[in-house]
């Protein structure tokens, strides 16, 4: 199921798309893409909709971020070798953990704010993970359970700061 969120930045309502490519909304089975509405419970719910008898979104409406009310956005760096290597870097023994501000998270359409005395602006397309569920200390065997989903992530930032 391709789960989305669409309106007004703030506004942002539910959303998936259909077989044919159509946005419908799912505002009367949940209220967000973002906490219980990431749960397996849900999940698996949203999953038995049928989702031609929704309500079609316009389709000029604003894509917004994916996920709402993102708590954490937990970054991995340097996680392949080839990417060290363009980026100048030793290969770390171990993957860089690193933190960005979940108000760095917009739509894919939505306009980039370059940083003022910026030089060196940088992009990569990342796999980002949602975690719809809590997790702490889990056993390697148990991850799969609360990962709620996939996206892509349009990772930017700046090399020079």
């Amino acid at each position: 199921m391709k789960l989305l969120r669409f309106g007004s930045a703030g506004q942002e309502k539910p959303g998936a798309i259909d077989a044919s490519g159509t946005i419908r909304d799912l505002s009367a089975h949940v209220d967000d893409i973002a906490g219980k509405g990431l749960s397996g419970e849900t999940l698996r719910g949203l999953a038995k909709l049928d989702l031609s008898t929704l309500p079609a979104v316009d389709a000029d409406s604003r894509i917004g971020p994916c996920v709402g009310s993102v708590g954490k956005f937990i970054c991995i760096g340097l996680n392949y070798a080839d990417h060290a290597a363009e980026s100048g870097m030793e290969i770390p023994p171990e993957p860089t953990v690193f933190f960005k501000a979940t108000s760095a998270i917009s739509g894919p359409n939505d306009p980039l704010i370059k940083p003022h005395n910026s030089t060196k602006l940088d992009w990569e397309v990342e796999l980002a993970v949602v975690i719809g569920e809590h997790a702490a200390y889990l056993d390697e065997s148990d991850v799969e359970s609360v990962i709620a989903g996939y996206c892509v992530c349009h990772d930017v930032s700046e090399r020079a700061f």
